[in-house]
């Protein structure tokens, strides 16, 4: 996801309290946000779920509401999604 300068704080608040929230969802493996060295415009969110039940279970989240459809998405200029299938 891409972001204006000014909305970077933001940005990164937003993303501690929805990692936080979504680290303790039952089929959360993992959820790391990351900003792009040299590029603090630019946020990766490596997240992964035990299932697509969770997957689904986590954009239903009120949290995942308020802080990504409700914050983030309102914030950033353009996103691209990747899904990963794991190699093992």
């Amino acid at each position: 996801m891409r972001f204006e300068q000014e909305d970077c704080e933001q940005v990164a608040e937003w993303l501690r309290l929805l990692t936080s929230a979504s680290r303790q969802e039952p089929g959360c493996v993992s959820y790391i946000p990351h900003f792009v060295e040299g590029d603090t415009c630019t946020v990766l969110i490596y997240e992964q779920y035990v299932d697509e039940a969770a997957l689904d279970h986590h954009r239903n989240a009120p949290h995942f509401h308020q802080y990504a459809v409700g914050g983030l998405y309102q914030r950033m200029r353009d996103r691209q999604l990747e899904n990963l299938t794991a190699v093992c």
